[in-house]
């Protein structure tokens, strides 16, 4: 995920630079591809975000839990 992120990134950053063109596309009144791609870095930043932490809630969570209990039990 975090390499498939960093291409992501990389190519918005690539297209900023070298594509000029392309990013000042207008689609829809003053908005262009570039506002839109740079828009979608944020969402896929949150839904990145959001993915992860349900997978650390359904898998992550409970080893620590098991973890810390175990821990706690030889400490006392």
């Amino acid at each position: 995920m975090t390499v498939a992120f960093l291409a992501w990134y990389l190519l918005y950053v690539v297209l900023s630079g070298w594509a000029r063109g392309f990013m000042g596309i207008k689609l829809l009144g003053d908005i262009n591809v570039g506002l839109v791609l740079g828009l979608l870095q944020f969402v896929s930043t949150f839904w990145i975000a959001w993915a992860y932490s349900r997978h650390a809630e359904k898998k992550l969570d409970p080893i620590a839990d098991k973890l810390r209990h175990e821990v706690e039990e030889k400490t006392q």
